[in-house]
């Protein structure tokens, strides 16, 4: 019997760290960092999930043919100091601090690594480590993941080594990458600066900015494409680095920004105000703008029916949406962990796919990410085992149905339920493994969930759950959405219009109005980031919605990642438990497990856990 290849991918040291297992070029583990250190978008080496990996697959490090890390440290390092250079004596502070830490860290990479392995103490790695570049690593976990055996390849992002986006093609098992755009010009980069000055925390807060772009006007659109950026036909761009402090200093905006917009940036947690809401709503409309050019001019370049996009920006999905409906091209798929995570699936495939040449095969309908679920799982014995510690009581059910069926019950009563179930999700969204649910029909569960279990800003929206057959009965979306990254309207019928008051109501004070019969998962603008779920991918979900259509008649639920603001999603039924208990919560339904809130004891915690997480 042939011996299966074993290749690791390891994406690490920036942020979001990860490792993923392929095992003879199928998907077999990948989990982030975060996950198991509580540490949101933990940048250190993935020891945790290396180790998950290799559980996972019942191997060793000895076992391992190939490490494939997400990008090339030499390349990066050379345009640190080329940035620098160009920009001396601006950014000494900055240089001082960062050239150090690379020296140490980063420079040496391919040693560091060996190090790092070895300390895990899970036998001796003596393959070889190869090292695509960034944008290949994201290229690739958008294409070799994907349904298509041909598509055209977007990969928008801050910055690899040098490249900010790339064009491509994937066709079979090979990639081309056409041409990119290349640092301090930066899509990715200006929509931070954005959050930045806006008052959120850049690589983490970029999703609020989108969040919050509904709740405002982009009149200062025409200011940034005046003073900000030039962009041509074909969506390639500059920026004007006069108003930029990235490339080589502390800040990712400065004073001449400042004036610009007659603002300073926004102290974090303090209030919002109608001009954050109008930045949100005017870099939002730009980078819209740029990337349906950008997506127009690919598509006549490869004449391709299907477009495939990885890097952070890819998780714009209210951008995606806008690229599906008026898009030119008929199937999009986006990498469902499209940010720097995903590099390690990427990089890992492309050492199969490319630089072993191994074939690939597509159905133009499936991807090969398993519904994303790639990580840990838990027996109901090992999920009671952790949940004893803290004298936690509930009740086992026997029969799936039962429990499916109490679950619906409760939801529909009104009440809230961490859902724990099967393997943890790959990504930054939760697909109904690790989520927390609740009844969309419910005016009052965004409010609810935002301001007493999330403990996040109020204008944050939910995401729906649907059933993938009963989509288009909500929304005008008529395909599916597996992985909550496109935005599509509610359809008119469900739609409830706005009184002429409530039309002339600025910012916040739209949050309140119910807009459909399904408010809880209905933005301002009446759009809602979809999750569709199938029945083969995710079988138990699947079948709760089910049962809830049958007992409401409506087959969708909020969704959201069952965490608080600042904590990574939960991996373990400890993490479940502990999260349940310091928020409002009403229910945990974890495996075949259900407990109620006020069948507890009181949770005795020496710290205060609200310091314990830093607010993203």
């Amino acid at each position: 019997m042939k011996k299966p290849v074993y290749i690791l991918g390891i994406s690490a040291f920036y942020h979001d760290s990860a490792a993923a297992l392929v095992k003879d070029g199928g998907i077999t583990a990948a989990a982030q960092e975060e996950r198991f250190t509580r540490k949101k978008h933990d940048p250190a080496f993935p020891s945790n999930a290396v180790n998950f990996c290799l559980k996972a697959g019942d191997i060793s490090l000895s076992d391992i043919d190939h490490i494939a890390f997400y990008d090339k440290p030499f390349l990066k390092f050379e345009r640190l100091l080329e940035t620098y250079y160009a920009f001396a004596p601006h950014g000494i502070r900055s240089f001082i601090t960062a050239i150090p830490v690379w020296i140490k860290e980063k420079l040496f990479l391919k040693q560091n690594l060996r190090k790092e392995l070895d300390a895990l103490g899970c036998g001796e790695f003596k393959g070889k480590i190869l090292f695509p570049e960034h944008h290949v690593s994201h290229a690739a976990s958008a294409f070799l993941a994907s349904p298509y055996q041909d598509a055209a390849i977007l990969t928008v992002d801050g910055v690899g080594e040098y490249a900010t986006t790339t064009i491509g093609r994937g066709t079979g098992n090979q990639i081309e990458l056409y041409s990119e755009i290349d640092f301090p010009h930066s899509l990715g980069l200006l929509y931070s600066a954005f959050t930045y000055h806006i008052g959120f925390k850049v690589n983490s807060g970029e999703y609020k900015v989108m969040g919050l772009a509904p709740y405002g006007k982009p009149r200062f659109a025409d200011t940034i494409y005046e003073h900000l950026i030039r962009v041509k036909d074909d969506g390639s761009f500059k920026l004007n680095m006069k108003y930029f402090d990235y490339p080589a200093g502390l800040r990712m905006t400065n004073s001449a920004f400042d004036s610009l917009f007659q603002h300073k940036p926004r102290k974090p947690e303090s209030s919002l105000t109608q001009f954050q809401m109008d930045m949100a709503a005017s870099i939002q409309v730009v980078v819209e703008d740029i990337m349906m050019k950008t997506v127009g001019y690919l598509h006549k370049k490869t004449g391709s029916k299907n477009l495939v996009m990885a890097g952070g920006v890819a998780l714009n999905c209210v951008a995606n949406g806008k690229i599906l409906r008026n898009g030119p091209f008929e199937n999009i798929w986006i990498q469902p962990a499209a940010g720097d995570a995903g590099g390690a699936i990427g990089s890992a495939l492309a050492a199969w796919h490319i630089y072993l040449n191994n074939p690939r095969k597509s159905d133009n309908i499936h991807d090969t990410m398993i519904g994303s679920c790639l990580g840990p799982e838990f027996s109901d014995k090992e999920i009671e085992k952790q949940l004893s510690q803290f004298g936690a009581k509930g009740r086992l059910y026997e029969n799936e149905n039962e429990l499916l069926s109490k679950t619906a019950e409760i939801i529909a009563d009104g009440s809230v339920v961490g859902w724990f179930q099967g393997k943890m999700e790959f990504g930054p969204r939760a697909l109904g493994a690790r989520s927390i649910l609740g009844d969309a029909r419910n005016k009052d569960m965004q409010k609810k969930m935002n301001l007493k279990i999330k403990f996040r800003e109020s204008f944050r929206p939910f995401a729906p759950s649907v059933m993938l057959e009963n989509v288009n009965d909500f929304f005008d979306l008529k395909r599916e959405s597996p992985y909550m990254l496109l935005v599509d309207y509610v359809k008119k019928e469900r739609c409830i219009g706005m009184t002429d008051e409530q039309d002339n109501f600025f910012g916040i004070d739209k949050l309140n109005i119910v807009r459909s019969d399904v408010p809880a998962v209905t933005h301002v603008d009446y759009s809602a980031r979809i999750q569709t779920v199938d029945r083969k991918t995710s079988p138990r979900y699947w079948k709760l919605l089910n049962r809830f259509k049958e007992l409401t008649g409506y087959g969708i639920l909020v969704n959201t990642s069952f965490n608080v603001r600042g904590e990574p999603i939960v991996c373990t039924p400890e993490d479940a438990y502990l999260c349940f208990m310091r928020t409002e919560m009403d229910h945990l339904v974890a495996g075949n497990w259900i407990l109620s809130k006020s069948e507890q004891p009181q949770l005795k915690e020496n710290v205060d856990w609200k310091k314990i997480y830093e607010l993203d």
